[in-house]
């Protein structure tokens, strides 16, 4: 259990969502064809969420240890901030971001759901899991979801994020004057 005011602080600060890939934007699978292609399913309210979260004038980037055309396509469709992708030293590629893109641990929430994802979510200033996280990396979270990866965690992680900072129902308004629209 988080103390809401505290994270509350905490969250006003994150100006980058940076997540991983593979069980977290994704159910964690890889479905590989015949010819050896390889396809992801991503979440359309993930989609719709983190699209919410730039609207606030945050960022979003992906980290990711492997290289995939399709997390590729799924960022440009998504207009992501960053993309860092076939980096397996996720520490050494998250400072590296860090300096690029002047920001510090307590400016980024990662959502990370492998033991990989532990060094990253030490040291961010926001760290989150999806529920079906290995038990190292539920310990490390502030905020776990409800929902497993690729069917809406980061959905669930934006709204959690938002809801802290008084954000969440006004986002939602812009939904219901149909002020916004889907982008995913």
């Amino acid at each position: 259990m988080t103390d809401t005011a505290l994270d509350g602080n905490r969250v006003a600060k994150i100006r980058l969502l940076l997540l991983d890939v593979d069980g977290v934007l994704t159910d964690g699978r890889a479905y590989i064809d015949a010819e050896g292609r390889e396809t992801l399913a991503f979440s359309i309210q993930d989609g719709v969420a983190l699209k919410l979260w730039q609207r606030t004038g945050r960022c979003v980037g992906v980290l990711s240890g492997r290289n995939q055309p399709a997390v590729r396509a799924r960022a440009q469709q998504l207009r992501f901030d960053l993309t860092i992708l076939g980096r397996n030293d996720k520490v050494d590629a998250y400072e590296q971001l860090l300096v690029e893109n002047q920001l510090t641990d307590e400016q980024v929430a990662y959502m990370g759901d492998d033991l990989l994802d532990l060094p990253v979510l030490e040291r961010c200033g926001y760290p989150i899991a999806p529920a079906g996280a290995v038990d190292p990396v539920k310990a490390v979270a502030r905020y776990v979801t409800t929902r497993p990866g690729g069917y809406g965690a980061v959905s669930e992680a934006v709204q959690h994020l938002l809801t802290q900072t008084g954000e969440w129902e006004p986002c939602l308004e812009a939904y219901r004057c149909g002020q916004v629209g889907r982008e995913t």
